[in-house]
């Protein structure tokens, strides 16, 4: 078992970003909530405790008993540092403004482990309500701002420390190495989190959990999905057998395209052409809910009965990475219904079957570095995510094949292009959606009434919040030109320019 850090969520929008900061030290991590801390084995070197919205002041304030952390050392960011000054009979009080954006040191400890090698003036980022007013006696300030001076604290002759400032946004700019300082100085974690440790472990793991069982596993040509059949297939070899289904909501040539790379990679893997059950399922609903349940429950009968033509199976593999876990046991419970997602997510309790996960502890862009050390295709590991329910939530109302095929046309010709300008690689997310609209055009001398076509591209980091791509205007020209003069039955293109939030990634 590697060494590991073990972070507390308290309810901190910024909890999964201290994770990935600790994994970019190429150190272990896990998030738990708050209130339900576990088993601390001699693998958990140090504890972080997030941030939150609540002040320590409220009623129902999270809380956490210290005493159980033992002689570990432990960080409070944030709340954290205020929880833990308070319980130690500190005062916190709120602060006459609330304090949010950049700050500067303007006095720092260089003796203090955690701040060794942070320069004078460095800029951090605030983000509170609260602030520690005074500290218990044998607390020592080791960091001031102009305008808190409590931004960072040390227990004497404890390795217990609190910050006021968020280390693991990037407007901190020393962020990464204070918490370099804390997880391997102070904690004193061995950097041996890596891409191949993973793949060994995982590979070892599974063919222990597996045996020789047969599993079967959904294919969608995305990342998640095939780097977590690649490990199980080196794991039980030709006992994993992948289904990819083909509902007529993919991109051009995709499903032929999907099924070469896969073949290329050794992968057990069986085609299903199920687009007009699709089709059918959809027909005259206009609803976006109502298509992607209608999507989601016709891939459940059509992967459920190619499944069972397989004798004995006794696994489901998916692709779940490490967000998905976390969101599932948030402080906050679920989140909020926004859309439902099209997972398999209905197909363990139908075909009474074991799951497997090996990503589960993994986030998007360390599943990615996995897959690249496992060999797989560049091309699918570049790929940009698509929605389970495919053009079925980019076409505006009814779905039918004749709207599908003119919707693959426009969407070949902008993601050709953004391919050829090397603009591709430079946003997260990038289609086409087709509108419920006709607008008036003039082709050559005659007048036509025909549908309009929205592009839509964004940059990201982990699709949770979204900026719109500001391709360049010639691009936007080129491509627009292009659609209305190849595809028959488009004469208008707009192009999207929300940010998420308030708009989503997908329209439906």
């Amino acid at each position: 078992m590697p060494d590991q850090i073990l972070i507390l969520d308290l309810g901190s929008q910024y909890t999964q970003l201290i994770a990935r900061r600790v994994r970019e030290l190429n150190v272990y991590c896990e998030i738990h909530p708050y209130y339900a801390v576990p088993v601390l084995t001699p693998a958990v070197k140090g504890i972080i405790l997030s941030g939150s919205p609540c002040s320590v002041r409220d009623a129902n304030a999270p809380d956490i008993n210290l005493e159980q952390f033992g002689n570990r050392p432990v960080l409070g960011i944030c709340y954290g540092a205020q929880l833990i000054a308070h319980k130690h009979k500190g005062e916190v009080r709120g602060a006459h403004a609330r304090e949010y954006g950049r700050a500067h040191l303007t006095r720092i400890d260089h003796h203090n482990e955690l701040l060794k090698e942070i320069p004078l003036d460095t800029q951090v980022w605030m983000s509170h309500a609260d602030t520690i007013t005074r500290l218990p006696g044998d607390f020592d300030i080791i960091a001031s701002t102009e305008s808190v001076e409590v931004a960072a604290y040390r227990i004497r002759g404890k390795n217990i420390y609190g910050i006021q400032f968020h280390p693991e946004v990037t407007h901190t700019a020393e962020g990464k190495n204070l918490l370099r300082n804390f997880v391997v100085h102070i904690c004193g974690c061995a950097q041996d989190w890596t891409p191949d440790q993973f793949i060994e472990s995982a590979v070892a793991a599974l063919k222990n959990q597996l045996g020789t069982d047969k599993v079967v596993m959904a294919l969608s040509g995305g990342v998640d999905s095939t780097v977590a059949a690649v490990l199980i297939h080196q794991a039980v070899g030709k006992n994993l057998h992948c289904i990819f289904v083909d509902n007529g909501l993919l991109r051009k040539n995709e499903f032929a395209q999907v099924l070469q790379s896969y073949e290329g990679m050794g992968l057990n893997v069986k085609g299903v052409d199920a687009r007009l059950k699709f089709y059918q399922a959809l027909k005259g609903l206009t609803d976006p809910e109502a298509k992607r349940k209608a999507i989601g429950k016709t891939f459940i009968e059509v992967f459920d009965a190619e499944a069972h033509s397989i004798k004995d199976v006794k696994w489901l593999g998916q692709g779940t990475i490490y967000p998905d876990v976390i969101e599932s046991v948030s402080v906050k419970g679920p989140s909020a219904t926004i859309k439902s997602h099209h997972n398999v997510g209905g197909l363990p309790e139908k075909m009474k079957m074991q799951v497997v996960e090996p990503l589960k502890t993994l986030f998007k862009d360390e599943v990615r570095e996995v897959g690249k050390t496992l060999g797989i295709d560049p091309a699918i590991l570049g790929r940009h995510p698509f929605p389970g329910p495919g053009l079925g939530i980019r076409i505006l109302g009814e779905v039918n094949e004749q709207k599908v095929l003119l919707l693959q046309e426009a969407d070949a010709i902008f993601i050709r292009g953004l391919k050829e300008r090397q603009l591709y690689d430079k946003v997260w997310q990038a289609g086409a959606v087709l509108l419920p609209v006709h607008a008036v055009g003039v082709m050559g001398d005659e007048r036509t009434y025909e549908q309009v076509v929205a592009l839509r591209a964004v940059t990201s980091t982990d699709g949770m919040t979204a900026d719109w791509a500001h391709l360049p205007y010639d691009f936007l020209a080129a491509i627009s030109n292009e659609i209305i003069n190849k595809v028959k039955g488009i004469n208008r293109v707009v192009y999207d320019i929300s940010s998420k939030p308030p708009a989503t990634i997908e329209w439906e």
